[in-house]
């Protein structure tokens, strides 16, 4: 499940307008909210794709760190599990104290 992240409306992961408030959710769902801030943050270097303890095997083949300029989008296309993908995002700072 996706979720919406002008009204917070969850949504099968593959959708791609929110039927809540015809949100795009290419651009404006909670991942690709997080993913264009942390590629928008100077002081990230990479992005880590972090999958739960019983993740589907296409989500296992997408953990792993990436460059900015390589950041999968989340939902991972073919994700299997029942609940959908719930895979997330983390930073690998560059500095973490100013």
């Amino acid at each position: 499940m996706q979720t919406c992240s002008q009204c917070l409306t969850q949504v099968h992961d593959s959708l791609t307008t929110c039927p809540n408030c015809q949100a795009d959710l290419t651009k404006l769902s909670v991942n690709a909210v997080s993913r264009q801030r942390l590629v928008d943050n100077p002081r990230v270097q990479a992005v880590r794709i972090n999958i739960s303890h019983d993740a589907c095997p296409a989500c296992q083949a997408m953990e792993g760190v990436y460059n900015l300029d390589e950041i999968p989008t989340l939902p991972v296309a073919g994700c299997s599990h029942p609940g959908g993908c719930r895979c997330t995002y983390s930073p690998i700072l560059e500095e973490i104290f100013p």
